[in-house]
């Protein structure tokens, strides 16, 4: 058996920092060639490199935490299925499982083995995969919304299978029962097919990058390399949980949806300094809703692991070491932990919203890294219609963000997609695919909570669709009546507004419009952080 190779401290940063442009190379190519504006424009977005054992070693800096660790525990599923020894070169595997992976059909992960002929020669080992998952604009079936009933209501389920098998030389080539089944259950094939082959060919340029690194540093495999990486930020993030005090903090946060109807969300984090690890529980958290909001155990874990990382401390790198001693427990059928056929397509307004409960948390751990609650999960649209010759459209997914809570010592960010970080499509790009006409995008004044730092403002938008035939809308909304609360004597921020033509819109369902009525969306802004302070200071009046 060979020995383990070591790395000394310049040789392991060289190879750290090579490895890190690897999957943000990956992720660049991968967002350059999608299809689909809501990867092109806003990043809504995974990719990264695991070991041969499906362990995540490293992620690509652009991407959302829901992806990202979701696709840490999905590849792993991948390779229970499909462990490395049944795959050939040229293989290439695919699903939207979405309890085995970011809980949504459209969010759809592409697994790409990575492989290298050894310096001595011989056969092509795997070395590597290389995983992305990306959020497709079409599924089939309900589309975006809360609407669906059940999974199978909401569109195709693609169970773990080979997308592109090896030709025998080295190459691939569509493994084609499985890409008519896909390409003929959804409205748009040809963004399908472009978002596929552009998740395929991001993960054989990261292939292709790490065979070069390997070659440049002598490495036969990255075995060596991710044991290491892994062991010190595992041991890293241990090291911060001991430095803790031991105990229980319960905290929870109400989230209520368009229909009126109410979620809790109770959390109780247990330290264990002497283990060096931190457990999650949800008990207390309200079921599962029949509405297609419901999150699944990978979803919770992304936004939970991510949270507390972001909190203790978000230098050590992501990946299987760190998110190790993270743990979570969530009730099955819950709907922190949704079970087959619960729905999930908009799993977002509750998986995006966890954090507002668990910083409140986490404030009892580090009060410095204590924040109000924010307007949480991103508002989320969808357009479909005819244009007046009868052709259809449909646009991608769109989305918005509300204001963001203040932290201790800085006021919430305006309009900013926390925690989820994607961008907003441009409302050029939105208008150049559909006949969607935006009227109005402004920040919200007076929408942030005061305090002695202010919670972030929302924003306002107005839009209409030029067309002469009625039009449906999937929307998705949360903050209608419970608002982002303050900490510390903070005052809360505003709640939303989702109207048309004036009146507020109370379903959760693809609503039928007009030619002529105008939509009007008001997000909600962050709470405030500590009791309002005088409106005068020293140097002159404090900005609102």
């Amino acid at each position: 058996m060979t020995a383990a190779r070591a790395f000394d401290p310049v040789e392991l940063e060289i190879l750290w920092q090579s490895l890190i442009s690897t999957v943000n190379e990956q992720a660049r190519a991968l967002q350059r060639a999608a299809f689909s504006p809501i990867v092109r424009e806003a990043g809504d977005l995974a990719n990264a490199v695991f070991d041969r054992r499906g362990r995540m070693v490293a992620q690509a800096v652009t991407g959302t935490p829901g992806h990202i660790n979701s696709l840490a525990l999905g590849a792993a599923a991948m390779l229970e299925e499909y462990p490395v020894e049944s795959l050939a070169p040229g293989d290439v595997l695919i699903t939207n499982d979405p309890y085995k992976t970011a809980g949504q059909l459209l969010d759809v992960t592409v697994l790409v083995p990575a492989w290298r002929v050894p310096a001595g020669g011989g056969e092509a080992r795997l070395i590597a995969l290389f995983g992305s998952t990306i959020h497709h604009t079409d599924v089939g079936g309900y589309g975006i919304g809360a609407g669906g009933r059940d999974c199978f209501e909401e569109g195709l389920w693609i169970p773990i299978c080979r997308l592109m098998t090896g030709d025998g030389a080295g190459g691939s080539e569509r493994n084609s029962d499985v890409w008519k089944f896909i390409l003929s259950n959804v409205r748009q094939p040809d963004h399908m097919a472009g978002d596929l082959h552009a998740q395929t060919a991001s993960g054989e340029v990261g292939a292709q990058r790490l065979a070069t690194l390997c070659d440049a540093h002598g490495l036969d495999d990255m075995e060596d390399l991710a044991d290491e990486i892994i062991e010190r930020s595992e041991a890293a993030t241990r090291a911060t949980i001991r430095e803790l005090d031991a105990g229980s903090h319960r905290a929870s946060a109400v989230l209520d949806l368009a229909d009126g109807s109410l979620i809790d969300i109770v959390c109780t984090m247990h330290v264990d300094p002497e283990a060096g690890e931190i457990t999650v529980d949800y008990e207390g958290s309200s079921e599962a809703s029949p509405w297609g909001i419901n999150v699944v155990a990978n979803y919770t874990h992304a936004y939970t692991t991510f949270t507390v990382r972001s909190v203790l401390n978000p230098d050590i790198p992501n990946n299987h070491g760190s998110l190790a001693p993270i743990k979570m427990r969530a009730p099955e059928g819950s709907v922190v932990h949704a079970v087959p056929p619960q729905p999930g397509t908009a799993r977002h307004v509750v998986g995006m919203f966890l954090p507002n409960a668990l910083l409140k948390a986490l404030a009892h751990l580090k009060p410095s890294g204590a924040m109000a609650e924010g307007a949480g999960a991103v508002w989320t649209m969808q357009v479909n219609g005819h244009h007046d010759d009868g052709s259809p459209f449909i646009t991608a997914m769109f989305t918005y963000a509300g204001g963001v809570g203040a932290r201790a010592t800085k006021p919430g960010l305006d309009a900013c997609s926390y925690p989820t970080g994607v961008s907003a499509v441009p409302i050029e790009v939105v208008e150049a695919s559909a006949p969607v006409r935006f009227l109005r995008k402004a920040l919200r004044p007076g929408s942030g909570g005061n305090g002695a730092q202010p919670g972030g403002l929302g924003q306002v938008i107005e839009f209409e669709v030029d067309t002469a035939r009625p039009w449906q809308l999937n929307a998705v909304t949360s903050r209608l009546t419970e608002p982002p609360q303050g900490i510390f004597g903070g005052e809360p921020g505003a709640s939303g507004s989702f109207q048309v033509n004036g009146e507020p819109v109370t379903t959760q369902t693809r609503i039928t419009l007009q030619p002529g009525d105008t939509v009007r969306l008001e997000l909600p802004g962050g709470g405030g952080y500590g009791p309002p302070v005088d409106t005068q200071d020293r140097d002159g009046p404090v900005a609102s």
